[in-house]
């Protein structure tokens, strides 16, 4: 499984355009994606804090689109992911029946993420 961070809205909105994008699919040609052991750090880095947020959960096996495993887009990986480590980027918009189930992104007092057992 992969997974992607995203805000309600977009999910919403998702569900309502019968796919999902992002912006970096415009801008980058793709979807930023994350292992189960990159989800926290990923979240941590780029949503410090930020609550509300959904992790979909995306089986490969599924996509209609590209997926690809590549090294991070700016370089260096987030804290807590080791150097050389792949990332997954889905090439297209990303087929909801390939999202498999949806999960709340919780942040603790402290506004740190945390995420439930993961596959």
């Amino acid at each position: 499984m992969i997974y992607h961070i995203t805000s309600r809205k977009a999910w919403r909105d998702a569900q309502q355009r019968g796919d999902y994008r992002t912006q970096s699919l415009e801008t980058e040609g793709f979807i930023h994606c994350s292992s189960n052991t990159q989800v926290l750090p990923v979240a941590d880095k780029y949503y410090p804090g930020q609550r509300g947020l959904f992790l979909l959960m995306i089986d490969p096996a599924l996509l209609t689109s590209e997926l690809k495993w590549e090294p991070p887009a700016e370089g260096a990986p987030p804290p807590g992911v080791p150097e050389g480590e792949l990332f997954p980027h889905v090439y297209g918009p990303i087929n909801l029946d390939a999202i498999v189930k949806v999960f709340d992104l919780e942040t603790d007092s402290d506004g740190k993420h945390t995420a439930p057992a993961l596959d």
